[in-house]
């Protein structure tokens, strides 16, 4: 039998021909695993073989056969011999529908095969194997081998095959294909902003990690949190390379503790001040001293985030369950807020000072005020920071906690509604619709609504809120070219946003300042978001950054999806309407008027160095598509470096 290969190409119900490699002679009939493919008399153009044939010889491919002129067969295998591995164009019999209709069966050439008479165990078994990328690519040629790929059989076969010590495969409507794509795109990735290398890397993989949830980095390390509960401690360490040794992050990993529903430090920005680790986990606890009987209880551990030694346990109710927990205040004051599953906030305070101590005592759990005064309200989520609190309800509200009136000015612009006597008191934020989540920093914030729209708020004395301008916001202002992220971030003076650039790539946007390497390929910083010059991994689902380093955590859930919903056309502002008279368009959002501002800031540069960085910020203020932004910056590149010699940007020159 011949030796075929066949070219990917889609499966089409309607007879399309495919193209197939043959190696043996041209009289031969080929089959493949995908069907029966037709004998040479249903070739076409110029490879068609003509006039009668005659029946096979024994000897044929090993150059032996009938004389020439027996049964007028001599010069058509002659002909044969020298077509050997020849392109033929056959017709294929889709594998979803079977043979073709209408195709005459030749006399003694058996019946097609259709990939359907196999037991579809034999198939799954067979598909099971192929690369996952592999795998989805095929499942999106034809409807069958689509329902194929898609079982969960072929599923739990690759889960087993990626991570071998996977014991349970999680919950879900698709659970084995739910976590085998999570472990498949599991990953942390860093880029250090000072040295030479400026690429990201990769941290070491645990092989006991079901997915990548949340991560956490610390003065020393890292902490990643997985879908089952259990928390890594990845370390950095001294690796032998090449004879030499060098100092690596997150290049080693061990299990801290398992049963871990949410974990935090620190709120501050920069890791030296992330002493401790506050693991909040469920424990089974003895009913009664001296029984076997247990139940399980919340607790919250604490670990020293440089050996991972647990220095202090507190352990609550079993009626009371957590899912949340963050931490606000200095050292000596560590206030944690623990959110229940019905939605309340509860605080109590530690002295992170006297934790190593060797001694015990009863905390107070108190109902924190937000959820004293409004006991309507139902708290979705909370973020923190040194010294404020933001919670989001399950209604998309926004509730604010603000203890200094340094932060409270920033924020809001005035000291008008601050109270130093009662800091707990929340305070309501007027938003237009839905929010779906947000992110603090020092002293600004980003929200992100149910239409994808960003809103910033606070101090814009960097340009870290990325309205274009350097000018503090007391309330939420949209930032208009920006829409639908994916996360975002806010630091100390900088903001960051990943979002979809197309459908099979991301980009990390950022403003603000732009010191110590913070916003790769924008030294100068910029007052408008611009693309960082990092490279997305394709999964990427959360960021973070610290004063050394940016990292980017890479995992996707097939049961979690952004619910963004369409503006309704009623409410966008800012499209011109055509006039009812003339027909003329208007200018509702003043376009004239901003491009000659923009005029004039470019003309009050006295270099051409500086007019072509402001140039560059103007392309990241006007609402451009990222590809037309990117062909801009692109360009602008381009002819600096072409001014300044071809040696990247040098020091501004004299105007010509």
């Amino acid at each position: 039998m011949a030796r075929t290969e066949l070219e990917p190409r889609s499966c089409l119900r309607d007879g399309s021909w495919t193209r197939l490699k043959g190696t043996g002679h041209s009289g031969q009939t080929v089959r493949s695993q995908r069907g029966l493919l037709a004998p040479d008399s249903m070739g076409e153009g110029s490879r068609r073989q003509r006039g009668p044939r005659g029946p096979p010889s024994l000897g044929r491919g090993h150059g032996v056969g009938k004389p020439a002129g027996t049964g007028g067969q001599g010069p058509r295998r002659q002909e044969g011999r020298s077509r050997e591995g020849a392109i033929r164009m056959v017709k294929r019999s889709c594998p979803s529908c079977g043979p073709e209709l209408g195709v005459e069966e030749k006399k003694g050439k058996g019946n097609p095969i259709s990939i359907q008479l196999f037991p579809p165990e034999l198939v799954e078994h067979i598909i099971s194997f192929l690369p996952v990328r592999d795998l989805v690519a095929l499942g999106q040629t034809c409807r069958y081998f689509h329902e194929v790929c898609d079982a969960e059989g072929v599923w739990r076969r690759i889960c087993r095959r990626l991570s071998p010590r996977l014991r349970d495969q999680g919950s879900g409507v698709r659970p084995w294909k739910r976590a085998a794509i999570l472990n498949y795109t599991k990953g942390l990735y860093f880029q250090a902003f000072g040295g030479r290398r400026r690429c990201l890397s990769k941290s070491v993989a645990p092989l006991l990690a079901h997915g990548y949830r949340r991560f956490l980095p610390t003065k020393d390390h890292v902490f990643i949190l997985d879908y089952v509960g259990t928390l890594f401690f990845l370390k950095n360490a001294l690796v032998s390379t090449l004879g030499q040794m060098q100092w690596k992050r997150a290049c080693r990993y061990v299990v801290l503790c398992r049963g871990a529903k949410d974990f935090a430090s620190d709120p501050r920005c920069d890791t030296v001040y992330r002493k401790y680790l506050y693991v909040l986990a469920t424990r089974e606890q003895q009913e009664v001293v001296g029984t076997t009987s247990s139940r399980a209880c919340d607790c919250v551990e604490v670990y020293l985030q440089s050996s991972g030694q647990r220095v202090f346990k507190m352990t609550f109710h079993h009626s009371m369950t957590f899912k949340q927990i963050v931490l606000v205040g200095q050292e000596t004051q560590r206030a944690l807020l623990l959110l229940t599953e019905e939605g309340k906030i509860y605080s109590l305070v530690v002295n992170e000072t006297q934790l190593d101590q060797p001694r015990s005592y009863t905390v107070q759990l108190a109902l924190r005020k937000v959820s004293h005064y409004l006991p309507h309200l139902r708290v979705a989520c909370m973020t923190s920071n040194q010294s404020s609190t933001l919670y989001v309800t399950d209604q998309g509200g926004v509730y604010f906690e603000v203890h200094t009136p340094g932060v409270y000015r920033d924020l809001f612009g005035t000291l008008q509604a601050f109270d130093p006597l009662d800091q707990q008191m929340p305070l309501a934020l007027s938003l237009p619709a839905k929010i779906l989540f947000c992110a603090l920093g020092y002293n600004h914030l980003g929200l992100v609504d149910e239409f994808g729209r960003i809103f910033m708020q606070g101090n814009n004395r960097y340009g870290q809120l990325g309205t274009g301008d350097k000018m503090d916001r007391g309330e939420p202002t949209q930032v208009r070219y920006l829409q639908r992220p994916i996360t975002l971030w806010c630091g100390l003076n900088h903001s960051l946003v990943l979002s979809q650039s197309s459908e099979f790539s991301k980009e990390l946007l950022g403003c603000g300042c732009g010191a110590g390497g913070r916003l790769p390929g924008w030294p100068k910083g910029s007052a408008s978001f611009v693309k960082l010059q990092v490279k997305v991994p394709l999964c990427a689902c959360a960021l973070c950054a610290t004063r050394e380093c940016l990292y980017i955590l890479s995992s996707h859930d097939i049961e979690q999806h952004t619910p963004y919903r369409d503006l309704p056309a009623s409410r966008v502002v800012g499209i011109p309407e055509p006039s009812l008279g003339t027909g003329a368009p208007q200018d509702p959002g003043g376009t004239a008027q901003a491009c000659e501002e923009y005029l004039s800031q470019i003309h009050s540069c006295h270099t051409l160095q500086d007019r072509m960085e402001k140039m560059k910020e103007i392309v990241g203020w006007m609402p451009l598509m990222a590809a037309q932004k990117d062909f801009f910056w692109e360009a602008l590149d381009m002819l600096q470096k072409a001014e300044g010699g071809g040696g990247g940007v040098g020091p501004p020159a004299s105007e010509t």
